[in-house]
């Protein structure tokens, strides 16, 4: 079965209807949904999830409590140390389900470096992931390095450079640029 990681920015905690139609699509498909159990994007799609009554969901969450489902839906937790805290604890169950995706669908402010993270994660397994750029109220595709490049062209250079620092964009590119020519090496 195939199955999508949904993922997004704390700040976005409403769903419009393009973002609503996607979703409806993925059930139409009858994909299996892993969703992550955070405030904002998480919350709001379990919530949609949860108004159409799909029962194809897992909610995924890093420790031994989940902090939000919506729906009732079975759980996976994430074994994270407990001397992980923040973003560092939380990234553990966000490696774990861009591991065990097929795709990934990212609703993105703009500014966060979680879903950036994600977006990071999925192409690193070489998952093609379709983001939604909330200030532009647009998809992109993106399936390669390059994409990733031009994607984060949206942010304004502040929040470029908060997203730099938090995930060390530089350093994942290098590693991209070095896997790739590892694979046409003799």
């Amino acid at each position: 079965m195939t199955t999508v990681f949904l993922s997004g920015s704390r700040k976005i905690s409403r769903l419009n209807d393009v973002i609503r139609n996607r979703i409806q699509n993925m059930v139409d498909k009858e994909l299996q949904i892993f969703v992550g159990d955070a405030n904002g994007a998480d919350k709001a799609m379990q919530g949609f999830l949860a108004g159409i009554g799909y029962q194809n969901v897992t909610v995924f969450c890093a420790g031994t409590t989940c902090r939000n489902n919506v729906g009732d839906w079975s759980t996976r937790k994430i074994e994270v140390s407990p001397k992980l805290k923040g973003r560092d604890f939380y990234t553990q169950k966000d490696k774990e389900m861009a591991a065990v995706a097929d795709y990934g669908f990212v609703l993105w402010d703009g500014r966060s470096a979680g879903s950036i993270n994600n977006v990071f994660e999925l192409l690193k397994r070489e998952k093609k992931v379709v983001v939604y750029l909330s200030q532009k109220k647009e998809f992109e595709k993106i399936s390669d390095p390059q994409d990733i490049e031009n994607l984060l062209k949206n942010c304004d250079s502040t929040d470029y450079l908060a997203i730099s620092k938090k995930t060390n964009i530089n350093k994942r590119m290098r590693e991209f640029q070095l896997s790739s020519q590892g694979e046409f090496s003799l």
